[in-house]
């Protein structure tokens, strides 16, 4: 489920880069996922 969420945030992340779409937010997302990601990671 988090591989899932993580995919799914880095290509809308991608796309903000490409497009413009979300502007701040989507990147405030990705590092919130990346976060937990690390925080899973380490537990």
């Amino acid at each position: 489920m988090l591989w899932t969420i993580i995919v799914v945030l880095f290509v809308l992340w991608i796309l903000g880069f490409s497009f413009n779409f979300g502007g701040n937010l989507i990147h405030t997302l990705l590092v919130i996922a990346l976060v937990v990601f690390i925080v899973q990671f380490l537990t």
